[in-house]
């Protein structure tokens, strides 16, 4: 299952250069996770200070 990032997100880019597939980008003020991309490793939800990013 691909991770998802909430409205909880500050836009840090914490998150951003953790992906080794790149699947996180900046749109519409916060970060996503484009789900096609995501290979559910985890690594941004380590990353993420506030604990905006969750396994769908």
């Amino acid at each position: 299952m691909a991770y998802v990032i909430s409205d909880s997100c500050v836009a840090c880019g914490s998150c951003e250069g953790q992906c080794p597939v790149g699947a996180i980008s900046f749109a519409d003020s916060k970060y996503e996770i484009d789900p096609s991309v995501c290979i559910s490793c985890g690594s941004c939800a380590g990353a993420c200070p506030v604990g905006a990013i969750s396994e769908d």
